[in-house]
Protein backbone atom coordinates (compact mmCIF):
# COMPACT_ATOMS: atom_id res chain seq x y z
CA UNK A 1 0.00 0.00 0.00
CA UNK A 2 1.21 3.32 -1.16
CA UNK A 3 2.55 5.15 2.28
CA UNK A 4 2.02 9.24 2.62
CA UNK A 5 4.02 11.47 4.25
CA UNK A 6 2.96 14.90 5.40
CA UNK A 7 5.89 17.63 4.83
CA UNK A 8 5.03 20.90 6.51
CA UNK A 9 7.23 23.79 5.52
CA UNK A 10 7.13 27.46 6.05
CA UNK A 11 6.02 28.56 3.11
CA UNK A 12 5.05 27.08 -0.51
CA UNK A 13 8.19 25.37 -1.67
CA UNK A 14 9.69 25.68 -5.42
CA UNK A 15 10.59 29.70 -5.00
CA UNK A 16 14.06 30.90 -4.88
CA UNK A 17 13.95 29.13 -0.70
CA UNK A 18 16.77 26.81 0.65
CA UNK A 19 13.87 24.94 2.88
CA UNK A 20 11.94 24.58 -0.16
CA UNK A 21 14.30 23.29 -2.46
CA UNK A 22 15.24 20.64 0.84
CA UNK A 23 11.63 19.70 1.50
CA UNK A 24 11.06 19.14 -2.59
CA UNK A 25 14.11 16.99 -2.63
CA UNK A 26 12.98 14.62 0.00
CA UNK A 27 9.52 14.21 -1.67
CA UNK A 28 10.95 13.02 -4.93
CA UNK A 29 13.52 10.90 -3.37
CA UNK A 30 10.69 9.42 -1.58
CA UNK A 31 8.59 8.36 -3.97
CA UNK A 32 10.97 7.67 -6.43
CA UNK A 33 12.78 5.31 -3.99
CA UNK A 34 10.43 4.04 -1.66
CA UNK A 35 6.74 4.88 -3.52
CA UNK A 36 6.27 7.25 -0.69
CA UNK A 37 3.88 9.90 -2.11
CA UNK A 38 4.54 13.28 0.27
CA UNK A 39 1.90 16.20 0.96
CA UNK A 40 2.85 19.47 1.99
CA UNK A 41 1.13 22.03 4.18
CA UNK A 42 2.23 25.00 5.15
CA UNK A 43 0.66 28.61 6.62
CA UNK A 44 1.66 30.40 3.31
CA UNK A 45 -1.03 28.49 1.31
CA UNK A 46 -5.03 30.16 1.16
CA UNK A 47 -6.01 27.31 -1.19
CA UNK A 48 -4.58 23.54 -2.21
CA UNK A 49 -2.25 23.95 -5.23
CA UNK A 50 0.55 21.69 -7.15
CA UNK A 51 4.10 22.02 -7.19
CA UNK A 52 6.30 20.09 -9.08
CA UNK A 53 3.64 16.82 -9.23
CA UNK A 54 2.93 17.26 -5.04
CA UNK A 55 0.00 18.55 -3.59
CA UNK A 56 0.28 21.68 -1.12
CA UNK A 57 -2.72 22.99 1.14
CA UNK A 58 -3.07 24.92 3.56
CA UNK A 59 -1.79 23.76 7.09
CA UNK A 60 -5.25 24.31 9.05
CA UNK A 61 -7.30 22.77 6.32
CA UNK A 62 -5.01 19.26 6.62
CA UNK A 63 -7.35 16.17 7.09
CA UNK A 64 -6.14 13.34 9.78
CA UNK A 65 -6.43 10.24 8.58
CA UNK A 66 -4.60 10.37 5.24
CA UNK A 67 -0.96 10.77 6.38
CA UNK A 68 0.97 7.77 7.55
CA UNK A 69 3.82 10.04 8.57
CA UNK A 70 4.67 13.94 9.43
CA UNK A 71 7.60 15.45 8.52
CA UNK A 72 8.73 19.16 10.17
CA UNK A 73 10.94 21.90 8.78
CA UNK A 74 11.42 23.95 11.99
CA UNK A 75 12.76 27.52 10.92
CA UNK A 76 11.08 29.46 13.32
CA UNK A 77 11.55 32.61 11.37
CA UNK A 78 9.66 31.19 8.49
CA UNK A 79 6.40 30.79 10.61
CA UNK A 80 6.45 33.91 12.13
CA UNK A 81 8.38 37.21 11.92
CA UNK A 82 9.89 37.54 15.09
CA UNK A 83 10.79 33.47 15.23
CA UNK A 84 8.04 32.88 17.99
CA UNK A 85 5.80 30.80 16.03
CA UNK A 86 3.13 29.64 18.88
CA UNK A 87 0.29 29.13 16.54
CA UNK A 88 2.93 26.59 15.05
CA UNK A 89 3.15 25.10 18.14
CA UNK A 90 -0.34 25.01 19.06
CA UNK A 91 -1.10 23.03 15.82
CA UNK A 92 1.83 20.14 16.95
CA UNK A 93 0.03 19.65 19.78
CA UNK A 94 -3.26 19.06 17.88
CA UNK A 95 -2.01 16.45 15.74
CA UNK A 96 -0.04 15.26 18.37
CA UNK A 97 -2.98 14.61 20.18
CA UNK A 98 -5.47 12.98 17.29
CA UNK A 99 -2.65 11.07 16.01
CA UNK A 100 0.39 8.23 16.81
CA UNK A 101 2.25 8.57 13.63
CA UNK A 102 5.77 8.82 13.93
CA UNK A 103 7.12 12.78 14.17
CA UNK A 104 10.38 13.68 12.80
CA UNK A 105 11.30 17.26 13.24
CA UNK A 106 14.06 18.59 10.95
CA UNK A 107 15.46 21.61 12.49
CA UNK A 108 16.97 24.17 10.08
CA UNK A 109 17.32 26.93 13.31
CA UNK A 110 17.42 26.39 16.69
CA UNK A 111 16.97 30.15 17.98
CA UNK A 112 18.40 33.53 16.99
CA UNK A 113 20.83 35.29 18.99
CA UNK A 114 22.22 39.23 18.92
CA UNK A 115 23.39 42.39 19.97
CA UNK A 116 20.93 44.17 22.90
CA UNK A 117 19.59 46.41 20.03
CA UNK A 118 18.18 43.70 18.38
CA UNK A 119 14.80 41.99 19.12
CA UNK A 120 16.03 38.56 19.10
CA UNK A 121 18.26 39.62 22.00
CA UNK A 122 15.20 39.99 23.94
CA UNK A 123 13.21 37.18 22.12
CA UNK A 124 15.70 34.09 22.63
CA UNK A 125 14.67 32.82 25.59
CA UNK A 126 11.46 32.45 24.11
CA UNK A 127 12.64 31.17 20.86
CA UNK A 128 14.39 28.66 23.27
CA UNK A 129 11.46 27.70 25.25
CA UNK A 130 9.88 26.92 21.61
CA UNK A 131 12.65 24.68 20.29
CA UNK A 132 12.35 22.95 23.17
CA UNK A 133 8.49 22.24 23.06
CA UNK A 134 8.92 20.97 19.79
CA UNK A 135 11.69 18.63 20.07
CA UNK A 136 9.92 17.31 22.55
CA UNK A 137 7.22 16.97 20.76
CA UNK A 138 9.07 14.98 18.04
CA UNK A 139 9.92 11.13 17.83
CA UNK A 140 13.40 11.98 16.24
CA UNK A 141 15.24 15.23 15.27
CA UNK A 142 17.24 15.75 12.60
CA UNK A 143 19.64 18.93 12.70
CA UNK A 144 22.64 19.77 10.16
CA UNK A 145 25.69 20.40 12.08
CA UNK A 146 27.59 19.40 14.85
CA UNK A 147 27.19 22.67 16.80
CA UNK A 148 23.07 22.38 16.61
CA UNK A 149 23.41 18.50 17.75
CA UNK A 150 25.34 19.38 21.18
CA UNK A 151 23.14 22.29 21.05
CA UNK A 152 19.63 20.42 21.07
CA UNK A 153 20.92 17.88 23.18
CA UNK A 154 21.94 20.18 25.89
CA UNK A 155 18.55 22.08 25.64
CA UNK A 156 16.13 18.34 25.44
CA UNK A 157 18.92 15.15 26.76
CA UNK A 158 15.71 13.09 26.26
CA UNK A 159 15.73 13.79 22.82
CA UNK A 160 16.40 11.26 20.04
CA UNK A 161 19.02 13.57 17.74
CA UNK A 162 20.40 12.78 13.91
CA UNK A 163 22.67 14.58 12.16
CA UNK A 164 22.98 15.34 8.66
CA UNK A 165 24.27 18.31 6.59
CA UNK A 166 22.02 20.13 4.07
CA UNK A 167 22.32 18.63 0.40
CA UNK A 168 22.68 20.78 -2.33
CA UNK A 169 19.60 22.32 -4.08
CA UNK A 170 21.42 22.68 -7.29
CA UNK A 171 21.75 18.82 -8.08
CA UNK A 172 24.32 16.41 -7.14
CA UNK A 173 26.61 15.58 -10.45
CA UNK A 174 28.04 11.77 -11.08
CA UNK A 175 31.97 13.69 -11.77
CA UNK A 176 34.86 12.12 -12.73
CA UNK A 177 38.36 12.80 -11.35
CA UNK A 178 39.59 13.30 -14.55
CA UNK A 179 36.18 15.95 -15.22
CA UNK A 180 37.15 17.63 -12.05
CA UNK A 181 40.77 17.76 -12.70
CA UNK A 182 39.48 19.03 -15.98
CA UNK A 183 38.61 22.68 -14.94
CA UNK A 184 40.01 26.28 -15.32
CA UNK A 185 41.86 27.12 -12.21
CA UNK A 186 41.11 30.47 -12.97
CA UNK A 187 36.93 30.03 -12.51
CA UNK A 188 35.32 31.46 -9.35
CA UNK A 189 31.69 31.27 -8.56
CA UNK A 190 29.81 33.15 -5.94
CA UNK A 191 26.80 30.95 -4.96
CA UNK A 192 23.46 31.71 -2.55
CA UNK A 193 20.62 33.67 -1.97
CA UNK A 194 20.47 37.81 -2.64
CA UNK A 195 21.97 38.60 0.50
CA UNK A 196 24.58 36.05 0.88
CA UNK A 197 25.72 36.63 -2.94
CA UNK A 198 25.97 40.74 -2.15
CA UNK A 199 27.97 40.40 1.01
CA UNK A 200 30.33 37.69 -0.86
CA UNK A 201 30.68 39.33 -3.83
CA UNK A 202 31.65 42.74 -1.45
CA UNK A 203 34.24 40.92 0.25
CA UNK A 204 35.24 39.16 -3.04
CA UNK A 205 36.45 42.58 -4.21
CA UNK A 206 38.60 43.59 -1.28
CA UNK A 207 40.54 40.66 -1.38
CA UNK A 208 40.90 40.19 -5.05
CA UNK A 209 44.01 41.12 -4.44
CA UNK A 210 45.33 39.09 -2.03
CA UNK A 211 44.34 35.65 -4.05
CA UNK A 212 47.91 34.27 -4.94
CA UNK A 213 48.94 34.30 -8.99
CA UNK A 214 48.22 30.14 -9.58
CA UNK A 215 44.56 30.65 -9.21
CA UNK A 216 43.91 34.50 -8.99
CA UNK A 217 40.24 34.60 -10.40
CA UNK A 218 39.96 35.54 -14.61
CA UNK A 219 36.11 35.10 -14.40
CA UNK A 220 33.24 35.13 -11.40
CA UNK A 221 29.85 34.09 -11.88
CA UNK A 222 27.59 34.94 -9.38
CA UNK A 223 24.65 32.42 -8.94
CA UNK A 224 21.15 32.69 -7.20
CA UNK A 225 18.77 34.80 -5.46
CA UNK A 226 16.63 37.31 -6.92
CA UNK A 227 17.61 40.07 -9.42
CA UNK A 228 19.93 42.83 -7.49
CA UNK A 229 20.98 45.84 -8.48
CA UNK A 230 23.51 46.18 -5.95
CA UNK A 231 25.00 43.08 -6.75
CA UNK A 232 24.97 44.41 -10.80
CA UNK A 233 26.90 47.17 -9.97
CA UNK A 234 29.48 45.70 -7.91
CA UNK A 235 29.87 43.68 -11.04
CA UNK A 236 30.11 46.03 -13.58
CA UNK A 237 32.87 47.43 -11.24
CA UNK A 238 34.93 44.75 -11.45
CA UNK A 239 37.88 44.48 -13.44
CA UNK A 240 37.79 40.73 -14.45
CA UNK A 241 34.91 38.97 -17.00
CA UNK A 242 31.88 37.93 -14.75
CA UNK A 243 28.71 36.98 -15.45
CA UNK A 244 25.08 37.13 -13.27
CA UNK A 245 22.60 34.59 -13.04
CA UNK A 246 19.96 35.26 -10.83
CA UNK A 247 16.50 33.44 -10.26
CA UNK A 248 18.68 30.52 -12.28
CA UNK A 249 16.83 26.86 -12.83
CA UNK A 250 18.84 24.52 -11.14
CA UNK A 251 19.72 22.34 -13.66
CA UNK A 252 21.06 25.33 -15.67
CA UNK A 253 23.28 26.47 -12.36
CA UNK A 254 24.49 22.82 -12.38
CA UNK A 255 26.01 23.34 -15.80
CA UNK A 256 28.02 26.28 -14.68
CA UNK A 257 28.97 24.52 -11.68
CA UNK A 258 30.34 21.87 -13.50
CA UNK A 259 33.08 24.63 -15.15
CA UNK A 260 33.85 26.21 -11.60
CA UNK A 261 37.13 25.94 -9.23
CA UNK A 262 36.49 27.64 -6.61
CA UNK A 263 33.36 29.27 -4.49
CA UNK A 264 34.01 32.63 -2.45
CA UNK A 265 31.94 32.68 0.73
CA UNK A 266 31.39 35.36 2.95
CA UNK A 267 29.00 33.22 5.01
CA UNK A 268 29.67 34.24 8.73
CA UNK A 269 28.83 37.56 10.21
CA UNK A 270 30.97 37.09 13.12
CA UNK A 271 33.88 35.29 12.80
CA UNK A 272 34.14 33.26 16.21
CA UNK A 273 30.77 30.93 15.03
CA UNK A 274 31.80 27.46 14.19
CA UNK A 275 32.18 26.84 10.91
CA UNK A 276 30.31 23.53 11.03
CA UNK A 277 27.57 25.91 11.06
CA UNK A 278 28.13 26.20 7.49
CA UNK A 279 26.76 22.78 6.33
CA UNK A 280 22.81 24.05 7.21
CA UNK A 281 23.59 26.11 3.67
CA UNK A 282 22.19 24.47 0.61
CA UNK A 283 24.76 26.95 -1.38
CA UNK A 284 27.73 25.45 0.28
CA UNK A 285 26.52 22.09 -0.52
CA UNK A 286 26.03 23.04 -4.10
CA UNK A 287 29.87 23.80 -4.32
CA UNK A 288 30.80 20.96 -2.20
CA UNK A 289 28.24 18.30 -4.57
CA UNK A 290 30.10 19.80 -7.93
CA UNK A 291 33.64 19.63 -6.46
CA UNK A 292 34.40 23.16 -5.76
CA UNK A 293 36.67 24.31 -3.21
CA UNK A 294 35.32 26.63 -0.70
CA UNK A 295 36.80 29.87 0.19
CA UNK A 296 36.13 32.21 3.00
CA UNK A 297 37.48 36.08 3.81
CA UNK A 298 38.62 34.83 7.48
CA UNK A 299 40.20 31.82 9.30
CA UNK A 300 37.84 29.29 10.91
CA UNK A 301 37.20 26.21 12.58
CA UNK A 302 38.04 22.61 10.90
CA UNK A 303 34.43 20.76 9.66
CA UNK A 304 34.44 17.18 10.55
CA UNK A 305 31.12 14.27 10.93
CA UNK A 306 32.18 11.03 12.61
CA UNK A 307 35.81 11.75 12.83
CA UNK A 308 36.05 12.48 9.01
CA UNK A 309 37.36 15.77 8.35
CA UNK A 310 36.74 17.68 5.11
CA UNK A 311 39.36 19.33 3.73
CA UNK A 312 40.04 22.91 4.15
CA UNK A 313 38.25 25.39 5.36
CA UNK A 314 40.54 27.65 3.04
CA UNK A 315 40.99 31.40 3.58
CA UNK A 316 42.23 34.96 2.69
CA UNK A 317 42.82 36.97 5.36
CA UNK A 318 44.31 40.61 5.08
CA UNK A 319 48.40 39.13 6.83
CA UNK A 320 48.11 35.18 5.66
CA UNK A 321 46.16 32.76 3.46
CA UNK A 322 45.68 29.05 3.47
CA UNK A 323 44.73 28.16 -0.63
CA UNK A 324 45.04 25.37 -2.94
CA UNK A 325 47.63 26.25 -5.86
CA UNK A 326 46.37 25.11 -9.39
CA UNK A 327 48.29 22.11 -9.05
CA UNK A 328 46.98 21.51 -5.82
CA UNK A 329 43.31 22.10 -6.68
CA UNK A 330 42.60 18.59 -8.85
CA UNK A 331 43.24 16.34 -5.81
CA UNK A 332 41.89 18.62 -3.04
CA UNK A 333 38.31 19.43 -4.83
CA UNK A 334 38.19 15.00 -5.78
CA UNK A 335 38.31 14.65 -2.05
CA UNK A 336 35.90 17.67 -0.91
CA UNK A 337 33.52 15.81 -3.33
CA UNK A 338 33.81 12.31 -1.86
CA UNK A 339 33.34 14.08 1.51
CA UNK A 340 30.00 15.20 -0.10
CA UNK A 341 28.98 12.06 -1.38
CA UNK A 342 29.97 9.95 2.28
CA UNK A 343 28.01 12.40 4.52
CA UNK A 344 25.94 15.15 2.60
CA UNK A 345 23.92 13.57 -0.12
CA UNK A 346 20.40 13.59 -0.87
CA UNK A 347 20.07 10.25 -1.45
CA UNK A 348 22.01 9.65 2.03
CA UNK A 349 19.87 11.81 4.16
CA UNK A 350 16.78 10.07 2.10
CA UNK A 351 17.88 6.82 3.74
CA UNK A 352 17.89 8.30 7.34
CA UNK A 353 14.80 9.58 6.93
CA UNK A 354 13.18 6.37 5.73
CA UNK A 355 15.33 4.63 8.42
CA UNK A 356 12.98 7.04 11.23
CA UNK A 357 9.66 5.98 9.07
CA UNK A 358 10.24 2.64 8.67
CA UNK A 359 9.95 2.48 4.88
CA UNK A 360 11.31 0.19 2.81
CA UNK A 361 13.39 0.64 -0.55
CA UNK A 362 11.58 -0.55 -3.85
CA UNK A 363 13.56 -2.46 -6.44
CA UNK A 364 13.04 -1.12 -10.20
Amino acid sequence: MLKTVLQIVPRVPGGIDGVGDYALTLAAKLRDKFQCQTVFATPDASFSTNVRGFEVRALDRICDHEFDQILLHYVNYGYQKRGIPFGLLSILRQIRQQRGDRLLTIFHELYASGPPWRSEFWLKPIQIHLTKSVARLADECLVSSDNFLRELRRLVPEARVHLHPVPSGLEEPSLSREQIADRDPYRWVIVGGTVLAERSLRSFRENLRRLPDSVSPRTVVVIGGHDNPATRSLLADLRIESAYHPEIAAPDASEILRTCSFAWFDYFRRHDVEFSMILKSSAYAAACAHAIIPVFPHRGSPISIEGDRLPGPFFVESNCREIPTAAERPEIAANIYEWYQRHASSDSLVSGVAKVFGLNQTSR
